[in-house]
């Protein structure tokens, strides 16, 4: 059994995720950091993780940014692993992340999904045949209309992880509106489209000539995320120290 406190449990995300474990005999929420006031779960909920004095293996952090510092040093104190599933870090901050990760397991992932995670591995495949043989990248993805970043982060490690499989070859091109020029071969280019309540669309496109490759991925709910977290937390249970993402997770499901 993996115990876990989870941060920010009062939120969409928490609440999915509180009613996953309820069915997952392998993990249970021992513990909740909210400031919400309408606290109708069944397991303890304190203001600030600092408060929290219940004994538990892991933290899934779901919360916003500004609470990383508190998080990373209850982990340190207690020795528990992190699973960081919050976005919107600075530089400083992911610093902090790798620094922290000498003392005490942290997993962080820009998207908790099994399935993108697995797509970038597929996608790291793919580069290294269609991008020698000249094929135009192009990412689009697509969330509700409530969501204020762009792109989405899942795009960017998309991106990344073509990038990573190439060397470092490509730079990124986030708008062409005013460009009058032929398309860069060494650019991929990153689109965002936001309406109605997406859950989270991403599809990468290999273009070449008299051929197109697309490989694509559909969240239909929150739950593929809360799903990852919950993996991620039962995976990092008992973890030495050290920086983990969601490939980690991915290799000891499949080994």
């Amino acid at each position: 059994m993996t115990r876990v406190i989870l941060c920010g449990c009062l939120g969409a995300m928490g609440r999915m995720i509180t009613s996953l474990a309820a069915d997952d005999a392998a993990v249970e929420i021992v513990a909740g950091v909210d400031i919400r006031a309408d606290r109708d779960v069944k397991y303890p909920i304190f203001d600030t993780i600092g408060d929290c004095d219940i004994e538990a293996d892991a933290v899934i952090d779901f919360s916003r940014p500004e609470l990383l510092a508190d998080i990373l040093n209850y982990c340190e104190e207690r020795q528990i692993a992190a699973v960081l599933c919050t976005t919107g870090y600075d530089e400083d901050q992911v610093a902090d992340i790798e620094d922290a990760a000498k003392r005490v397991p942290i997993l962080r992932s820009a998207n908790m999904s099994l399935g993108i995670n697995v797509l970038m591995q597929l996608l790291q495949k793919a580069t290294k045949v269609f991008g020698s043989e000249g094929f135009d990248i192009e990412i689009v993805e697509k969330h509700h209309n409530q969501k204020v970043d762009a792109p989405s982060g899942t795009a960017l490690a998309l991106a990344d992880a073509v990038n990573e499989a190439a060397g470092d070859a490509y730079h990124y091109v986030y708008d062409r509106s005013d460009k009058r020029e032929k398309r860069d071969a060494k650019e991929i280019g990153i689109s965002a489209v936001r309406g109605g309540t997406i859950v989270g669309d991403h599809d990468v496109i290999f273009a070449g000539s008299d051929e197109v490759i697309t490989f694509s991925h559909r969240a239909y709910s929150k739950a593929v995320f809360g799903k990852g977290a919950l993996s991620a937390a039962k995976f990092m249970k008992g973890k030495e120290p050290g920086r983990y993402d969601m490939s980690d997770v991915i290799e000891a499901q499949t080994a």
